[in-house]
């Protein structure tokens, strides 16, 4: 927590997770990180829950509770990555379900999720939670919403840096927690050195350019990087702002050509 008490950020290896309330008197984001030094697996998942008398917060909850029961049921070591994101999303959206009995509001949840392990990436999403893909600054892909909003643009009747103020920009297509399982959208990547992840709520993307996203993943210092990220997207979200989640995360710089000679071998 900062010395102001709302920004919550905890850094892992080669990670950083943060939120921040925004302007709402709520917090309906969660978020959540793993790293099992030992399988140099990692795993990071974001959720905007949604729903009024509590069950937003319900509902991301539960996508949290569902990915830490599948880690550390340590499901991630039998499965291929897209199997086990498609797992989690699944679970994420009974465990939702269940919550139902709990509020009079129906709870729904986004979620994005990446898993990095064996030099691989693998990520799923529902709804309008982003992952953005990086090389250096460079953007090398970013998730698709599941929105309104998202289908005007596709549909030519807006352009897509019209959708953060789109009127229709919160109106999702699909989500966790309906009558329905979701249909999770899935992307891969094979990685290399110098590539990065940010993950985030419409809170957080909707008030920062995918080049301010790129220049925050690049930073040395992630667990800086996020604070100054969460920051700058609450004073541009102003008093009415949306919640804000982020996840920074990037691969193990390239080595010197002098390391790879010596193969890891010891100097001294």
């Amino acid at each position: 927590m900062d010395s102001e008490g709302e920004i919550e950020i905890r850094e892992f290896p080669r990670m950083v997770c943060g939120r921040a309330p925004g302007g709402r008197a709520s917090q309906q984001d969660a978020l959540i990180c793993f790293h099992d030094a030992r399988a140099d697996t990692c795993l990071m998942v974001l959720a905007d829950g949604m729903g009024g008398d509590g069950a937003g917060e319900l509902a991301s909850g539960g996508v949290i509770h569902a990915a830490r029961e599948l880690w550390d049921a340590r499901e991630w070591r039998g499965q291929p990555g897209a199997l086990f994101l498609e797992s989690l999303c699944q679970e994420a959206h009974r465990e939702i379900r269940r919550r139902n009995a709990w509020v009079a509001a129906e709870p729904h949840s986004t979620v994005v999720a990446l898993l990095i392990r064996d030099g691989q990436a693998h990520w799923a999403h529902v709804g309008d939670s982003r992952l953005y893909h990086f090389r250096g600054r460079r953007c090398l892909s970013v998730t698709k919403d599941h929105s309104l909003a998202r289908l005007k643009v596709d549909r030519g009747e807006i352009a897509a840096e019209q959708m953060a103020a789109d009127p229709d920009q919160h109106i999702l297509l699909r989500g966790l927690g309906g009558a329905e399982p979701p249909e999770v959208e899935h992307g891969y990547a094979a990685l290399r050195p110098g590539q990065g992840f940010a993950l985030c709520s419409d809170g957080v993307w909707e008030t920062l350019t995918t080049a301010e996203l790129g220049r925050l993943v690049a930073e040395d210092d992630l667990f800086a990087a996020a604070h100054a990220g969460l920051t700058r997207a609450g004073q541009r979200g102003g008093d009415t702002g949306d919640n804000l989640a982020l996840i920074l995360a990037r691969t193990p710089p390239r080595r010197p050509f002098w390391a790879r000679w010596l193969g890891g071998r010891s100097l001294g």
